[in-house]
């Protein structure tokens, strides 16, 4: 079986839909989403959001079950500004090189891009200290989980892919405060804050929409990937 984790069901629902004989299968607590793609089995994981939530789901997982690899899915936010939303990004410092070196392992070179990714305690908003983290660490995208996710499949001997799409540019970050848009402690929105913003700031609603929407083109370039990766499989 192959693993594939996301953070959230927002980034992974694309992807799901396309499985056959789906069954839900918790492990003291941890969801996932079972089924078959291309004649291969499948665990779908979510893993939550932030390093702590992800280590403590990971860790029951990897305990319980062994995969033959993992897929690191999800979304990043671009550092770089040649990164665009739907660009699919590979992250060489997180991952195996036997899956990295694998020949099977052929994706759009117009739009994939092989670079660092940086894994960060919090959501990076502003503009500046994207620049800034570009310039101090190389990185060319960031998220909040992969660095624990590498760790973890180190541990495990686990070989490990990290297979990001761009949600949210260098240049055009995200429409409204983090801590509005998702609250981590709780791992959820909290829509009664977010209602709130929106009431003094009308103006976020284009911003908001506009978000949805290039949500939604990095979520179906993930699944397209992801299809197209487990067709041929990669070891």
């Amino acid at each position: 079986m192959i693993a594939i984790t996301f953070a959230l069901s927002a980034e992974s629902s694309d992807f799901v839909r396309r499985l056959t004989n789906r069954s839900a299968v918790s492990r003291e607590g941890v969801e996932s989403t079972r089924g078959q793609i291309h004649g291969k089995a499948v665990a779908v994981i979510h893993t939550g959001v932030g390093k702590k939530e992800c280590r403590e789901r990971m860790e029951i997982m990897l305990r319980r079950e062994r995969f033959r690899y993992l897929i690191s899915a999800g979304f990043a936010g671009a550092l770089e500004k040649d990164l665009r939303v739907g660009h699919l990004f590979v992250a060489e410092n997180f991952s195996s090189p036997q899956l990295l070196g694998s020949p099977h392992l052929v994706l759009d070179d117009e739009r994939t891009f092989l670079g660092k990714l940086l894994t960060v305690p919090r959501m990076v908003e502003a503009v500046a200290e994207r620049e800034s983290l570009n310039k101090k660490t190389g990185a060319a995208a960031v998220d909040m989980e992969t660095e624990v996710l590498a760790e973890i499949c180190a541990a495990h001997d686990l070989p490990m892919l990290s297979l990001r799409s761009i949600s949210d540019t260098a240049t055009e970050p995200f429409p409204a405060p983090a801590q509005v848009l998702f609250d981590v402690a709780k791992q959820k929105t909290d829509f009664v804050r977010l209602g709130s913003y929106l009431l003094f700031h009308p103006g976020a609603f284009v911003r908001l929409n506009a978000f949805r929407r290039r949500v939604t083109v990095a979520r179906r370039t993930l699944a397209n990937a992801l299809d197209q990766i487990l067709r041929a499989d990669l070891l």
